[in-house]
């Protein structure tokens, strides 16, 4: 898993708009790069809407908010309207982002094993090193502690 004071893997993904971005095209300015398991299940749509939610304080702070899961950019564009999301979805369905980041393994869920993405995320500082990462992360108040987070960065 990449820890801080590395820097942050660049990568290069497909928005839930269809265009293709860098993790580099953001240098200079703070990125919460999160990742959750997948689109439109209860944990990852309270994750989403806490996010929304407090989005005029994430722009307030300067910070560009890129969720990610292994999920299309076609669940991704269905998702992002049924809940008016206003920050970037980022598609990765061959999970490559997920591994680089050490975020994709086993796991369980109900007494049952499967693979997929763990519930964490990377803030990266504007110079593109990882400030922070946050392990396990709460769905209903996610958001109230990646804001926390990057006003003690």
């Amino acid at each position: 898993m990449v820890s801080e004071g590395e820097p942050a893997p660049d990568f290069t993904a497909t928005t839930d708009a269809g265009e293709s971005v860098s993790l580099s095209d953001f240098r200079g300015k703070p990125v919460v790069l999160y990742f959750y398991p997948r689109d439109d299940t209860p944990g990852c749509t309270t994750q989403a809407r806490g996010i929304r939610d407090a989005y005029e304080d994430f722009e307030r702070v300067g910070a560009v908010v890129l969720g990610i899961s292994p999920d299309s950019e076609k669940k991704h564009v269905k998702f992002k309207e049924k809940y008016d999301l206003p920050f970037t979805l980022l598609a990765d369905p061959e999970h490559e982002v997920a591994e680089r980041y050490g975020v994709w393994g086993e796991r369980r869920f109900a007494g049952k094993k499967y693979w997929g993405v763990s519930r964490t995320t990377f803030l990266v500082a504007p110079d593109g090193t990882v400030a922070k990462v946050m392990h396990d992360v709460k769905p209903d108040t996610h958001a109230d502690d990646v804001l926390a987070a990057l006003a003690s960065a």
